[in-house]
């Protein structure tokens, strides 16, 4: 497979691209490392990725894509390109724009012209919404977003599917849960707890910490989109386009608390908690049904949250000022 990886210096493109590379994949990387968080730990990223042709495109800008596509010839796309952040998108709506629905759309339209076997694209557990059947399956009515970041996502995926039953483009959908490891977001969860005990910081859980997770390793996550890969949705009974959506989660939800004690204990600190109000945008409850995915792929994430936390806080104690200084950015 000829693969173009975008978002790849973001936390789970930089680790596909790692992957996929590492089993002999040609892979190329693009990103626009935009300042949204700590451009300094996406350079940190890219300059991991050995041997990967790493590309600094906007996705909105049509033009560079169009002259990428037409000299690459890839024939499978995975875009993790776009404006992250829920809260973030609570306070600044229109950046979403640009990256999630103007660079999503011309990325349909390039694989669309230069015939793309399968795009993979990047939705999000957030699409659930104000659902409130747990757990959360991909047949579920997803027509209350609680935030414009949520609704981008859920937008891609009915763009997704216009092009798959237009013009036969194949495409999946994946609704990725709470993925956390090794050179993770420093505006998530985890790296905000874990920089706020290293720093013997208070460190703040909303809703009075009535909160769950379906956190997920980013190793199966991985796991999970190049299983994937090489099975693009087809025309048949079930579906009139090429085009699919899978929850790509653990299928476990975690107490946030519990979450939060495992870090603690593992880095041998305890913290002050601060408890707070539910952030606007925000979800009570995720939790993934996974048996659709697994059904195709054959496969269920094997890490657990202990081994997942102690594989974190190792690379967290070898890149302790990386994190740190891009937290502070």
């Amino acid at each position: 497979m000829n693969i173009l990886v975008t978002g790849a210096a973001g936390f789970i493109g930089f680790h596909l691209a790692s992957r996929l590379a590492s089993d002999g994949h040609r892979v190329v990387a693009l990103d626009n490392l935009n300042d949204y968080y700590a451009v300094s730990l996406k350079q940190a990223r890219v300059e991991q990725l050995h041997g990967v042709p790493f590309h600094r495109i906007d996705i909105a800008d049509l033009a560079s894509l169009e002259a990428l596509f037409a000299r690459e010839r890839f024939t499978h796309v995975v875009n993790l390109a776009a404006q992250a952040g829920v809260r973030h998108s609570v306070e600044h709506p229109h950046e979403y724009g640009h990256s999630n629905l103007t660079g999503f759309l011309n990325l349909l339209d390039v694989c669309k012209r230069h015939a793309v076997e399968h795009l993979l694209y990047a939705s999000s557990s957030s699409v659930y919404g104000r659902q409130k059947s747990l757990p959360f399956r991909e047949s579920d009515p997803v027509d209350q977003p609680a935030s414009i970041y949520a609704a981008t996502k859920r937008a891609n995926e009915m763009m997704a599917y216009s092009y798959a039953d237009l013009h036969r483009l194949p495409s999946t959908g994946m609704r990725f849960f709470t993925v956390y490891g090794p050179w993770g977001r420093p505006d998530m969860a985890p790296c905000l707890f874990a920089a706020s005990l290293l720093r013997g910081e208070p460190i703040d859980i909303f809703n009075h910490g009535r909160m769950a997770r379906d956190f997920t390793y980013i190793d199966d996550v991985v796991e999970c989109i190049v299983r994937l890969l090489p099975y693009p949705p087809t025309v048949d009974a079930e579906r009139s386009a090429p085009h699919d959506i899978y929850n790509l989660g653990r299928g476990k939800p975690i107490a946030l608390l519990d979450f939060v004690a495992t870090l603690e204990a593992r880095l041998g600190v305890t913290a002050t908690k601060h408890f707070r109000q539910m952030q606007p945008g925000d979800m009570e409850r995720t939790w993934a049904d996974t048996r659709k995915l697994q059904s195709v792929i054959h496969y269920t994430p094997q890490v657990s949250l202990e081994r997942g936390i102690d594989r974190f806080v190792d690379w967290l104690l070898d890149y302790r000022e990386l994190l740190l200084e891009s937290m502070a950015a």
